[in-house]
């Protein structure tokens, strides 16, 4: 997938910072893996963490890093929402057919960030900035379940220049436009591109994608999109 121009760049300080904040976890990271199959998904306090690799049904690498630097200041022509920060309710995906409420994620008893349970609904990270508030705002769903597909299962297919959309419970429709779609090995996910602080409204869209490994019960690798806040209505 083509990458399009993105935002401004964020300041050489707040790199450095969230630089040392992923070093000092990175030991600390595991790498999970989405479940097909009879695997329970992660935070339905069935699921237990594995010894080493990978905890079945878990979409996203575990512990994200809870860096400084979420707010950067002084950015002009900057977009965000008026008034407080409010919980996102829904989310809608035109281009791909998605409409789906949102579940809150939290973290588990490990550390590792819960995932929805059920696979029909995304989960926004409710640790992480709002969507619309200055920052990588994290939604994750899964691809897919033994029955079939999941709410997730085409965001493959979106491409730079479609658009998201975020319902809050304020009333607030946060429209944000896809920059990049990118595909990581679960071996070397880019904690810091995802959960890392960026100078402006962002979102991250996870799910699971790749070759799906039949001995470990997961896919290989995580999928990614990259959008920012273009516009906000009621």
């Amino acid at each position: 997938m083509g990458a399009v121009r993105r935002p401004r760049r964020i300041p050489a300080a707040s790199r450095a910072t969230a630089a040392v904040a992923v070093a000092a976890l990175a030991a600390l990271l595991a790498l999970g893996g989405c479940a097909r199959g009879g695997a329970q998904p992660a935070g339905s306090g069935t699921a237990a963490p594995g010894p080493a690799g990978p905890r079945l049904g878990a979409d996203l690498p575990a512990t994200p890093p809870q860096a400084p630097g979420f707010e950067v200041a002084g950015l002009p022509g900057q977009l965000t929402p008026p008034g407080p920060s409010s919980p996102p309710l829904r989310l809608t995906i035109p281009s791909i057919g998605v409409t789906t409420r949102l579940l809150r994620l939290g973290l588990e008893a490990d550390g590792s960030m819960q995932v929805p349970v059920a696979f029909d609904r995304a989960g926004w990270f409710a640790k992480g900035p709002t969507p619309g508030q200055v920052g990588p705002a994290v939604i994750a769903g899964h691809v897919d379940s033994r029955t079939g597909p999941a709410v997730f299962y085409r965001l493959r297919e979106l491409r730079a220049g479609d658009t998201v959309q975020v319902e809050r419970a304020d009333g607030t429709r946060l429209r944000f436009v896809v920059e990049d779609a990118r595909r990581y090995p679960k071996t070397s996910f880019p904690t810091a591109a995802v959960f890392g602080p960026a100078p402006w409204a962002a979102l991250r869209l996870v799910t699971c994608g790749g070759d799906f490994d039949r001995s470990a019960r997961s896919y290989r690798d995580n999928l990614v999109v990259f959008a920012h806040l273009a516009g906000v209505s009621r």
